[in-house]
């Protein structure tokens, strides 16, 4: 950060008098941010990278350079949507407003949205920490941003999977900027194609911003990963060739941020780890033969069944399920909730690991409206289909997440190196929310709503 002379010459007479502790000096300097997360990443992948054989040096020399967690314990579910906005806002789901990846609907008539909308989000970000300081912000792919006060934004944001979503990308980023870029690159992802090649898409975008515009703020969003786990589940050979080629993007990155600002300080971080699925069950079918859903007689849009009426219906999560009930007053709907979840809970197959009351829910930050929540035991995941029996299913996927954070295999990552950050160091286990004013702090900026501790870098 640029001082007057007059400031740069009675701080040099300070430091040689002693009276000026380095520590200090390091507090308020400024420097540019690099944030990159890796959808998906447990830990593990990298602090124990020749356990698995992974070749991934640049994530290797980032946590020798710098600090690192052995696990960053995330937030109520462990999805990406919320997890991401705690990452950049320092506080639990409850607060800042987005409580799970899809929005409550539970008639389905919102066409499967998600929470895009930056608007949702209730809190002061790191978007806005950084403005009040002064900087130039940039962000591709970041969950939340449609609409965030982000100098160079390309949001996630999809509705069709097909070429016609880059039109609506177009609108909703940063004017003239896809269409700028798509022509010394080439087109943008269509929809949400979460592949590495895709990946690289989204790296070689954020690496032209970084490079014309130079934001001293800078959030990449890589989803690949994640997308390699929930078809292979995680370690296996196509989550971990994965990992390799996102490496190498995370290396294009780190050498361009560093070439606009040598003292920039690189950070890497996880939404959530992740777990193996073998069983699958239907919460859904369980809530209709209890008549707590009503099914309807016709069509959905897509071509499935309708829900006409429901008193009390889970909000699916992959591991986990919010229970929520029309009207939470109703006690003879609330008994007949908690009777039909403890019967569930009885059946060893359903792999229920426990039923989380709403005091005790409220305590840890999630669903501040759900009665009950059902965590499933890793292993288990959540079916979403009306018709289907409790147990008669499948798993869709081999790998997911969503469970409570408190699962050791749904610890998510925290890797940070920069001037004036230790080398080597274990921070052991870490809050998610103590991520966000961190971060501010290096930037030279300032996050008071968060509610997480800062990290002790040095």
């Amino acid at each position: 950060m640029s001082r007057p002379p007059l400031f740069s010459v009675a701080m040099s007479v300070l430091l040689l008098a002693g009276l000026v502790l380095p520590h200090t000096v390091q507090a308020q300097q400024r420097h540019t941010v690099l944030l990159i997360s890796i959808d998906g990443m447990r830990p593990d992948y990298v602090t124990k990278a020749e356990v698995h054989g992974l070749k991934i040096p640049n994530l290797r020399r980032l946590m020798a350079d710098g600090t690192y967690a052995e696990g960053v314990v995330g937030v109520v579910p462990t999805v990406t949507y919320p997890s991401h906005t705690t990452l950049v806002t320092g506080v639990w789901p409850a607060q800042h407003g987005i409580l799970t990846n899809t929005t409550f609907d539970p008639e389905r008539k919102n066409f499967g949205g998600w929470y895009w909308y930056y608007q949702d989000v209730k809190v002061p970000s790191l978007w806005t920490a950084a403005h009040a300081a002064g900087l130039k912000t940039g962000s591709v792919s970041w969950p939340v941003t449609v609409g965030a006060p982000v100098d160079y934004l390309i949001p996630e944001f999809w509705r069709a999977n097909t070429a016609d979503d880059r039109k609506l990308l177009a609108a909703v980023s940063t004017p003239g900027l896809l269409a700028s870029l798509e022509k010394q690159l080439g087109p943008y992802s269509d929809g949400l194609q979460t592949d590495v090649p895709n990946d690289q898409i989204r790296t070689n975008f954020a690496d032209a911003i970084l490079r014309e515009d130079k934001p001293e703020f800078m959030a990449v969003h890589l989803a690949a990963l994640d997308h390699a786990e929930h078809q292979h589940g995680p370690f296996s050979p196509q989550a971990n060739d994965t990992l390799e080629a996102l490496d190498g993007m995370v290396g294009q990155l780190e050498k361009t941020v560093l070439r606009n600002d040598p003292n920039a300080v690189i950070c890497i971080v996880s939404d959530h780890g992740f777990a193996t699925v073998h069983h699958q069950v239907n919460l859904l079918a369980a809530f209709i033969q209890a008549g707590l859903i009503q099914m309807g007689q016709g069509k959905s849009y897509f071509g499935g069944p309708t829900v006409a009426s429901w008193q009390a219906v889970p909000w699916l999560n992959g591991g986990s399920a919010a229970i929520v009930l029309k009207d939470p007053k109703d006690e003879a709907v609330l008994r007949k909730t908690a009777a039909l979840l403890h019967k569930l809970a009885a059946e060893p197959a359903n792999g229920i690991d426990r039923i989380v009351g709403q005091k005790a829910l409220q305590r840890l930050g999630g669903f501040p409206h759900a009665s009950f929540l059902v965590d499933l035991k890793p292993g288990w995941e959540t079916g979403s289909s009306l018709s289907r029996p409790v147990n008669a299913a499948t798993p869709a996927t081999l790998g997911t997440h969503g469970y409570l954070p408190q699962h050791p295999e749904l610890r998510a990552s925290f890797f940070i190196a920069g001037p004036g950050i230790a080398r080597g160091k274990d921070l052991g286990m870490i809050d998610m929310r103590s991520i966000a004013p961190t971060l501010a702090r290096e930037m030279g900026a300032s996050l008071p709503s968060a509610s997480g501790k800062l990290l002790p870098l040095q």
